[in-house]
Formats: C-alpha cells, sequence, structure tokens
C-alpha cells in the first residue's frame, strides 16, 4: 500500500535554535535542513542600550557575574516574539566565563595523557577541581630539532555554578539546553571550517572583546580584552559632552571615515579603536611564544557588533600586514530572499549564534 505522508515525513527536519548570551544583548537564530545548506528560517535579537547609561546594567559581566532572571525574561521575550518553532538550544560560554590554557605534552598514550592534564589543572585552575568541569582538545603538534615531538593541548574548564545558572535560565524560559561550547569554537565553525589558511578572528562585542587564532582549520589560542565597542561610545559622549545614547547614534552614523565634516568623530574614537589593535598584537604575540608559530597569519576577520563601524575594517589593515575583512557566516546556509539586503548588518552580529546551529548539520 502506497503511504501518501511517506515523502512529506522525508521533509520534515528538526529545527535548532543558536543562543549566543553576551554582556549587553542577546542574540538567536533558528535553523533547520534546507535544500542543500542548512537554512536559517528565523532569527532575533534583544540590544540593552541601559549599560549605556548604567554601567552596571548589564547581562553579564567579565568577573563571571551572570545575572540569571534578567537573561531568562530577555529570552522569554525574544523568543515568543520569533514565534520559535523548537525549544532546543545550542548555547555559547563567552571566552572570559572559563579558564583556558594550553600545554604541551610529549607523544604519549591517551589515558596517560588524561592522568598529566588533570595534574596540570589541579595546579592552573583557580578552583576545586570538582566545581568545575573540564574538557580538552588537541590543538597542534611540533617537533624540535632534536627530533622529539609534542602535542599542544587545550585545557578548558567551565565553573559548575556557571552551568547550573545557565541549565536554570533556559529551563525557566521553557527552553531545553542540549549543548554549551566556548564561543571560539562557533567562531571557528561559521568562519573557518576546513580552510587552513592562518587566522585571527577579533570579536568586537559591547562590554568586552575575543581575540581567536586558526591554523589549518583548528582553533589554537583564545584571548578577551575590555576594550570593546562602548569603550568608542563612552569617548564621543564625554569629549563631546552628548548623551551616551547620543554618542552610539553618531557612532553607528558615521564610523571611523577619516573625512568631511565628521573627522572629529573619528580622532575621538581612534585612541580607543588602537587600543583595541594594540590587545589583538598582544594576543598574537603570546599565540606566537606558546604555539612557536612563525609570523605567518595570512587574515583577519573582524566580526560582533563592533564589525559594524563604517571604516573599521581599512583602519585595521593598516596595522597588519594581511587583509582585513568582516566575518560573512551566511556564506554557509540558506536564508530567505527577503534576508539579503541585511546582511551587512546581521553577518557579524549573528556570527556565533550561527556557529552554534551549525553544529548540528556538519
Amino acid at each position: 500500500m502506497i503511504n501518501p505522508f511517506k515523502s512529506l515525513k522525508q521533509k520534515v527536519f528538526p529545527s535548532y535554535l543558536g543562543v549566543d548570551i553576551g554582556t549587553t544583548n542577546i542574540k538567536v537564530v533558528e535553523v533547520k535542513q534546507g535544500e542543500q545548506l542548512p537554512r536559517v528560517v528565523n532569527y532575533g535579537f534583544l540590544q540593552s542600550s541601559g549599560h549605556l547609561l548604567r554601567s552596571n546594567d548589564v547581562i553579564q559581566t567579565s568577573s563571571l557575574k551572570l545575572f540569571s532572571e534578567h537573561a531568562t525574561d530577555l529570552l522569554k521575550a525574544i523568543t515568543a516574539k520569533m514565534k520559535v518553532g523548537t525549544t532546543t538550544v545550542l548555547a555559547s560560554l563567552p571566552i572570559f566565563s572559563v579558564f583556558t590554557s594550553v600545554f604541551e605534552f610529549p607523544e604519549m598514550p591517551e589515558n596517560e595523557l588524561e592522568k598529566s592534564l588533570t595534574f596540570q589543572a589541579r595546579q592552573y585552575i583557580p578552583l576545586p577541581i570538582s566545581e568545575v568541569a573540564i574538557d580538552w582538545m588537541k590543538v597542534g603538534e611540533r617537533e624540535d630539532d632534536k627530533g622529539f615531538r609534542y602535542q599542544q593541548v587545550l585545557l578548558i574548564s567551565v565553573p559548575q555554578e556557571l552551568i547550573k545558572k545557565y541549565q536554570l535560565i533556559f529551563k525557566g524560559a521553557g527552553l531545553n539546553l542540549k549543548l554549551l561550547e566556548i564561543e571560539s569554537l562557533s567562531l571557528g565553525r561559521s568562519l573557518i571550517g576546513s580552510d587552513q589558511t592562518p587566522t585571527i578572528v577579533v570579536d568586537i562585542g559591547s562590554r568586552s572583546s575575543s581575540v581567536a587564532f586558526f591554523d589549518k582549520g583548528q582553533f589554537k589560542f583564545a584571548s578577551q580584552s575590555d576594550y570593546a565597542g562602548s569603550s568608542l561610545t563612552q569617548a564621543l559622549a564625554s569629549s563631546l559632552n552628548v548623551n551616551p545614547l547620543r554618542a552610539e547614534e553618531l557612532k553607528k552614523e558615521h564610523g571611523i571615515i577619516n573625512i568631511g565634516p565628521n573627522y572629529e568623530l573619528s580622532t575621538i574614537m581612534l585612541p580607543f579603536l588602537d587600543v583595541i589593535i594594540s590587545e589583538v598584537k598582544k594576543a598574537q604575540f603570546n599565540y606566537q611564544s606558546q604555539f612557536f608559530a612563525p609570523h605567518n597569519t595570512e587574515r583577519l576577520i573582524i566580526t560582533g557588533g563592533g564589525a559594524n563601524l563604517a571604516g573599521i575594517e581599512k583602519y585595521f589593515e593598516k596595522e597588519f600586514n594581511f587583509p582585513v575583512i568582516k566575518a560573512s557566516p551566511f556564506t554557509k546556509f540558506e536564508y530567505p530572499s527577503v534576508v539579503e539586503p541585511l546582511l551587512s548588518e546581521l553577518n557579524p552580529t549573528l556570527t556565533v549564534a550561527l556557529g552554534l546551529a551549525l553544529k548540528e548539520f556538519i
């Protein structure tokens, strides 16, 4: 007997929510399988502007404070507005909320490596081992001038208390948390994939920036800085004696294009952008030192809300000897045609959320 619903069932695919909880905003994408690529069927983000007026009006901070009730309320609001078709969530952990370090070991069996990592973790992690969740991944290998081979391992530890907070946040919002991962891995999935090009990814958020390094398609190293987009906004507000909300509007409207009557705005913001660039260079030095890496970076990708600052790619490019480009994660997805005109802004804003959802389709 012919089943008239058979072909229909074959086209019904599960969808997933990628959720990126930042310091001052929440980004959500809903993704399901498309005809050839994963398809973005829904997205939304809530941006809190209160932090511009009150420094403590944030969702979470780099001092590991996560304001659970606020985050839950925002998640409820955004998912209700989106009318999401799933409750299954993959969420990110900002780099400042986890402890990461790269260790180098001689080649050894995996069971011995795990014992060595546990020993190192006890010395490095500033919390009792019983209070953290630990994961690790091999991120490289090298051979010294005597022919001895070493493996480089990234250790990741997350406070159990923070994991429980995330679980409560999503449960309170009526969502099912399937996965937590550090945002650097999500960035790599949406921007790098299997691309072998040595790359720096600079994620400029509102109150925090991160710098991640990739080589041969592999995440290698990351660092974090408290200099970010709001640093530029506050500089404008102070120098021009205007409300921070107005300063944010001016920043978005004019950027750092050093021509015409708005030249003054650029001169105010550039010293703070220089600090972010200095943080990137410091991270680059630390990466090369830890990995004995050659100076072979071939490109830099800017993402996060700060990537939408007009003129930022050209300014960064003056400071580095390789191309600087704006993130474009939507190239890995299908999406409705109505989204096309918005991609310039959405690409860097939703990079982490898209990388999370993409995990279920590769």
